[in-house]
């Protein structure tokens, strides 16, 4: 079994790229899982606070779950042409302290994804991952590429994917990301 983890670059209740996550869990190839999480609880990064207290529950537990996983998918939102802050921030606490760096994400298979309101889907904020995948040391998967732009029109009430040419694309990226990971591990 192929073991996934996609995490929601959103804190909104009704984030088109944690519904983006959920429509993907229906799409995996056969053997594989996909486990999401979203980024509630991770408090701001604070220096003071890591010494005093080590790290949080919330990121412990996410630093586990990157670590476990056979790959990792980030569900980004773009804000103002750039990654999220508070996804950022996930990242950055999930790299403390850093000499857990190489065991959390060195060599970890990393793919990006993202739905965004606007018209270029999330462009720059996948591409302003990329410097940060590289110097965390992960191996980031390029066979793809999964804009999903217009999400307001994208999802229905519930979250389900109404596009079926986004679905197959979806899809497609799925199979291409899990295709690359298993040909890694043999």
């Amino acid at each position: 079994m192929t073991r996934l983890l996609g995490i929601s670059g959103s804190l909104r209740t009704g984030s088109f790229n944690t519904a983006l996550l959920r429509n993907a869990a229906g799409l995996v190839p056969e053997g594989v899982s996909l486990d999401i999480r979203t980024l509630h609880g991770i408090p701001l990064y604070d220096a003071d606070a890591e010494a005093a207290s080590g790290l949080p529950d919330a990121v412990v537990d996410l630093k586990e779950a990157i670590a476990s996983a056979d790959g990792v998918i980030l569900a980004t939102p773009e804000y103002n042409n750039g990654i999220p802050g508070v996804f950022k921030n996930a990242i950055d606490w999930a790299s403390r302290p850093p000499g857990d760096i190489a065991r959390v994400f060195g060599g970890r298979p990393f793919a990006i994804l993202g739905a965004s309101p606007g018209g270029f889907g999330t462009l720059l904020a996948q591409n302003d991952w990329l410097p940060v995948l590289r110097t965390l040391g992960a191996t980031l998967w390029t066979g793809g590429r999964m804009l999903v732009s217009r999400a307001s029109g994208m999802f229905d009430e519930n979250g389900a994917m109404g596009d079926p040419a986004v679905r197959n694309q979806l899809a497609t990226f799925l199979a291409g990301y899990t295709g690359f990971i298993r040909q890694k591990d043999d």
